[in-house]
């Protein structure tokens, strides 16, 4: 046997991740958990971008038994007179006050049932705005003129008004704040009267002869809707 040649060796490539001495990598531990990754970064609200009215109270000066103060441009922010109803609802103990167009008013109610006044935009400290009724008629009577008087100096300072009926005097007594720096200046709202009495009596102003509301104040059948 001696032609006979040696055989050569096959010659393999051996990878790493196949070859006997191939090493299993070492996981990286993961990163802590980071509650920051999720926080909001966004202001929640934009700077100097005012916040929209929405309905607001409807009271005289004297129910918000608070300091009241009245926005001092009645030109702007004081109603003419206007026309009140009061319309029974069903399931409350009281009605709820609409606005109703004075013709209508006059040729279906009595005038007794018809409420005259204006509204002004008003507010509590601390910018809780709300529409004060300010009497426009029966000036004579002490409540409505006190109320007045009340209402009017409410434009420049600081007002508050309590009834003294406890005492028998059949008038409101009217104090204004003892230091007028108590309370910051009011931020009045940008929006119009006539879009804050819009907003406040959406769904409540009587402009037609079949209102629902108009039908339940004279007795009449409403149309199912």
């Amino acid at each position: 046997m001696a032609d006979e040649q040696p055989k050569k060796p096959d010659l393999k490539v051996v990878t790493e991740e196949k070859g006997e001495e191939a090493t299993t990598p070492i996981a990286k531990p993961e990163a802590a958990f980071d509650l920051n990754k999720f926080k909001s970064k966004q202001k929640p609200t934009i700077p100097d971008v005012e916040t929209l009215q929405t309905a607001l109270p409807v009271h005289s000066l004297a129910e918000a038994q608070d300091f009241v103060r009245l926005h001092p441009n009645e030109e702007e922010y004081w109603s003419d007179e206007l026309c009140f109803v009061n319309v029974p609802i069903k399931g409350q103990k009281h009605g709820t006050l609409h606005l109703i167009d004075e013709e209508l008013a006059t040729r279906f109610l009595p005038s007794a049932r018809i409420h005259r006044g204006r509204l002004a935009l008003a507010t509590k400290p601390y910018d809780v705005c709300f529409l004060c009724q300010v009497p426009s008629q029966n000036l004579d009577n002490s409540w409505n003129e006190s109320n007045l008087k009340a209402c009017v100096r409410a434009k420049t300072t600081w007002v508050q008004a309590t009834s003294r009926k406890a005492e028998g005097v059949e008038n409101y007594k009217i104090d204004a704040a003892r230091d007028e720096k108590a309370f910051p200046d009011p931020k009045w709202p940008t929006q119009s009267l006539t879009e804050l009495i819009s907003v406040t009596y959406a769904g409540r102003m009587i402009v037609k002869d079949d209102d629902p509301g108009l039908l339940r104040l004279i007795g009449k059948v409403q149309k199912p809707s």
